[in-house]
């Protein structure tokens, strides 16, 4: 699901969770918790 794709979409682009979240302006936690699946917002 999004959840999966979005974790290995960043992994190949070879971005950690903090440079994702710096490039779509939300905090770290954000990014941990799509990849989780616990929140889409």
């Amino acid at each position: 699901m999004l959840n999966e794709n979005l974790k290995a979409i960043r992994k190949a682009k070879g971005l950690s969770q903090e440079e994702l979240a710096i490039k779509l302006n939300v905090v770290r936690q954000t990014v941990s918790k799509w990849e989780q699946g616990l929140s889409y917002t």
